[in-house]
């Protein structure tokens, strides 16, 4: 009859009875409180470092998407400039890229520095000279029109400017503003400033803080005549289908434009900001990581105490006919829960925040007086969150990974207690 007691319990992994045992440790009495306390900040630590992982890859992952959709959506993802001449033959060079399989715009345009001013206020703005229809289909401008229209934009002299540059000089659409250049007419004194005032017939709001403060686009014409351009343009901004795919088109463009030019990329032209945003992410993540390792040691510091706590309870198992797999199994099953549970709340609470996270920094703000997300500062505003969810499941295994592991020596240290000598002084 013992033998028929004994034998579930050296022959069924996992059995009801581990389970059952592996409960009660983790659910501690008065005196075994201080274990239970260990247990609890194991559980906290994993669950916030899994959450804030989660949080802090989406944040960046979201940070990098919406500026990646702002630069592009504004810059080309090539930039056509001229070589040995200037691009006199703008038109018929844009007409030939504009061919190419997988371009979706090429727009010529003249772009200047200069100053804006009003009766309130002066700010320093970049110009951009673009054809209407070409405006049009940069959807990042003709879909956030915020005050007026662009339709006639190439008829009259009239100029969209940012929405925060239009708050900063106090002015609306329909009002004037003064753009100064100090590429104006030359005389025998030298090149005098050019000062002309524009009617104000639209403000755009792209929702990336450095465009809406210093954007003017004024129509192609204009600014031909504005920074004494000999009917020749800067450069053609050309926009693909596919941006990661820019290599497959820098040839055909090349052999498109018919002409000595030199091409730039969007990943050249902005490598230094990406490649800044791809080393804090990594930085980020390993930082990171490491709450969850310490959570992690701390399951084994419990375990190891939970242990030597138990080993009268562990000595009468093994007289009693449980086997050495047995025992390890109650504690990594104990030890493991902490892990599992820990995660999957961190999970939970992660992708929780990733969804509200405007909300709640809205509510921050608002609850300290104080701005948390600076449009100056970011660039963009609000802020962003993508979940990647690869990422997401790596950061899940890698704490399931870690937690398990944890248990593993604490487990073998109780499968390996001789009873004789737990028992000798009980």
């Amino acid at each position: 009859m013992d033998e028929t007691m004994n034998e579930p319990l050296r022959t069924r992994p996992f059995a009801p009875f581990e389970w059952l045992l592996s409960g009660r440790y983790l659910r501690a009495r008065r005196k075994e409180g201080f274990i239970s306390v260990i247990a609890g900040f194991s559980f906290l630590g994993i669950m916030l470092g899994v959450a804030t992982l989660i949080v802090v890859m989406a944040v960046m992952n979201g940070f990098r998407k919406e500026l990646l959709d702002k630069i592009l959506g504004l810059n080309g993802h090539l930039l056509v400039q001229p070589l040995e001449s200037p691009l006199t033959d703008w038109k018929d060079v844009a007409d030939r890229i504009s061919q190419v399989q997988g371009i979706r715009l090429a727009a010529p345009v003249v772009d200047g520095q200069g100053l804006g001013s009003s009766p309130f206020n002066a700010a320093g703005v970049f110009i951009r000279g673009i054809r209407s229809d070409d405006l049009n289909n940069l959807t990042s401008i003709a879909k956030n029109v915020k005050q007026g229209t662009l339709e006639g934009f190439d008829e009259g002299q009239g100029v969209a400017i940012g929405r925060r540059l239009a708050d900063q000089l106090s002015l609306h659409a329909g009002d004037m503003i003064t753009l100064v250049s100090p590429k104006g007419a030359v005389t025998p004194m030298g090149t005098t400033p050019r000062i002309k005032p524009y009617k104000i017939t639209a403000v755009f709001e792209i929702g990336m803080s450095e465009y809406d403060s210093t954007f003017v686009f004024m129509p192609l014409a204009e600014a031909q005549a504005y920074f004494n351009r000999n009917n020749d343009v800067s450069s053609i901004e050309v926009f693909t289908t596919n941006p990661d795919k820019i290599d497959t088109y820098r040839k055909l463009v090349t052999e498109a434009a018919g002409r000595p030019v030199f091409l730039v990329d969007w990943r050249q032209r902005n490598s230094t900001f990406f490649n800044a945003l791809q080393v804090e992410r990594n930085v980020m993540f390993l930082i990171l990581t490491m709450i969850v390792l310490v959570a992690a040691l701390n399951i084994v510091s419990g375990l190891i105490m939970l242990v030597k706590d138990k080993g009268q309870d562990i000595a009468i198992l093994r007289t009693m006919g449980a086997s050495q797999g047995s025992i390890m199994r109650i504690f990594l099953i104990t030890g493991a829960s902490i892990g599992v549970v820990g995660t999957l709340t961190g999970f939970a609470v992660g992708m929780l925040i990733c969804l509200n996270i405007e909300s709640i920094r809205q509510f921050l703000s608002w609850l300290t007086n104080t701005e948390l997300f600076s449009p100056e500062l970011y660039f963009l505003s609000k802020l962003p969150a993508e979940v990647d969810f690869g990422e997401t499941l790596a950061v899940v295994i890698m704490a399931l990974t870690l937690s398990f592991l944890a248990t593993l020596y604490p487990s073998w240290r109780a499968a390996r207690l001789d009873p004789v000598d737990a028992l000798r002084y009980e």
